[in-house]
């Protein structure tokens, strides 16, 4: 009886499909006759019997080819424990043979594997180390996409602690960086001519604004040259070590060069020379020509050529018989 009153209607009359499994299993004596021979047990048979009418006739028919698409595949769990397993291959540590062919960037090396572990916070030991994937180029060669041609002096480092000639220092020291060998970068920061850029550094450090200054004449001096159509710039650049104006009157009349002023005395020397770019002042032993040689030599390391000379001192007058008197250089930049 349905909640409504209505009788259920018998079995025979009711709509939709019905269905019925049957399998055909081994018996048991030949399942002990697989088993004897060691032979694998055959798959059992499923057969799936549709009855019934069905409100669209391609059901049983879509149903059945569903079975047997099923049958044919891989049950599921199978194919989730091959990419399981695909991806565990993927992800286990890397192995590597005790003798170890390089190729970095197209030059050829061949070393220990201990040479490369020799230090154990380098770049180098992280990448052997087996965690990391490293591809292998035709030949069957380790592969570094990084240029060789200071590789060789790294791995006598690692091998003996040998270091590189003087000439080759700063290049192999910019290798020594990107594969992080801290023992490496101590050595030769001790030696030429990396141990002169340090003290070099340091006074560098007194003008924050030196490397500003440095662009600003580039810059300058290419439009400049661009804008005549010339193969060269000339550039007016003031270099005063003193912060206060000196005249050689007031020399005599101060125990030092550094005297002090009130402020309101102080704004009255207060003024920007008449040029394209200034340095100073600092207070350091290294004078108006140690900054200078700094300049052209950095220039220098840009590809580009400096001459300087002094053509004068700022002759603007401040108060009473003080002038400015700091000296002008006159920079002249050729670019071919």
């Amino acid at each position: 009886m349905q909640p409504n009153g209505s009788e259920e209607p018998p079995p025979s009359e009711r709509q939709g499909p019905s269905f019925s499994i049957s399998s055909s299993l081994p018996s048991a004596s030949r399942v002990r006759r697989f088993v004897r021979e060691r032979r694998a047990l055959p798959l059992p048979r499923v057969m799936v019997v549709f009855s019934g009418d069905t409100e669209n006739p391609g059901d049983a028919m879509s149903s059945s080819d569903s079975a047997q698409d099923d049958f044919r595949k891989p049950s599921t769990p199978n194919r989730i424990l091959g990419k399981v397993l695909q991806r565990s291959t993927l992800n286990s540590p890397q192995e590597f043979p005790e003798v170890i062919p390089l190729n970095v960037g197209g030059t050829y090396f061949t070393t220990r594997l201990s040479t490369l572990r020799r230090y154990e916070d380098t770049m180098l030991a992280a990448m052997f180390s087996g965690r990391h994937y490293i591809p292998r180029d035709a030949e069957g060669r380790f592969f570094i996409d990084r240029d060789g041609a200071y590789f060789g002096d790294i791995l006598n480092f690692l091998r003996e602690g040998e270091l590189p000639h003087r000439d080759r220092v700063r290049a192999v020291y910019r290798e020594a960086q990107y594969y992080a060998i801290g023992p490496l970068l101590d050595n030769l920061e001790d030696i030429q001519p990396l141990t002169g850029e340090k003290v070099r550094q340091s006074f560098l450090d007194l003008l924050p604004y030196y490397k500003d200054n440095l662009k600003s004449i580039v810059e300058i001096a290419k439009l400049r040259a661009m804008q005549r159509k010339a193969r060269f710039a000339k550039l007016k650049i003031c270099v005063y070590k003193e912060e206060m104006p000196i005249t050689p009157y007031e020399r005599p009349l101060f125990n030092s060069l550094r005297f002090e002023r009130t402020e309101s005395e102080a704004k009255l020397f207060e003024h920007h020379c008449d040029v394209d770019v200034s340095f100073g002042p600092w207070e350091a032993v290294a004078d108006v020509y140690d900054l200078l040689h700094c300049i052209v030599g950095d220039l220098a390391e840009l590809g580009i050529s400096a001459e300087q000379q002094c053509i004068g001192v700022c002759d603007k007058h401040l108060i009473n018989h003080y002038y400015c008197k700091r000296p002008i250089y006159e920079f002249k930049i050729t670019w071919w």
